[in-house]
């Protein structure tokens, strides 16, 4: 049962990491592109690990493990949040789709 669980978790963890892998190549800029790996990718590694942890059993190294998970839970959102704070400290211009059904721009509305 133990492994069924585990293989789960591994496999629906890297599902999220390859949506977040297509969202850096589908999305129009920086800020939605760190929007969606961010969240894809904190939830992917932390099922991936997760699993890996929960196949290991109770011992020193699924501890190990279950703290790796407890770092990546803390330092991708803070270092997200920073990068997108540096970005819009610099000016950094966020994607804007054009209306071309009536030739105007989305800065004209």
């Amino acid at each position: 049962m133990r492994e069924w669980l585990s293989l789960c978790m591994i496999c629906v963890g890297t599902f999220f990491l390859i949506v977040g892998s297509v969202g850096i190549l589908r999305l129009p800029d920086f800020f939605c592109r760190t929007h969606a790996t961010t969240k894809s990718d904190t939830l992917g590694i932390m099922l991936t690990v997760g699993g890996l942890a929960v196949y290991e059993g109770f011992s020193l190294t699924s501890l190990k493990l279950v703290t790796a998970i407890v770092f990546v839970a803390l330092a991708y959102p803070i270092g997200s949040h920073v990068l997108v704070n540096a970005a819009a400290r610099f000016r950094l211009r966020s994607w804007k789709p054009e209306c071309r059904s009536r030739g105007q721009t989305s800065e004209n509305l």
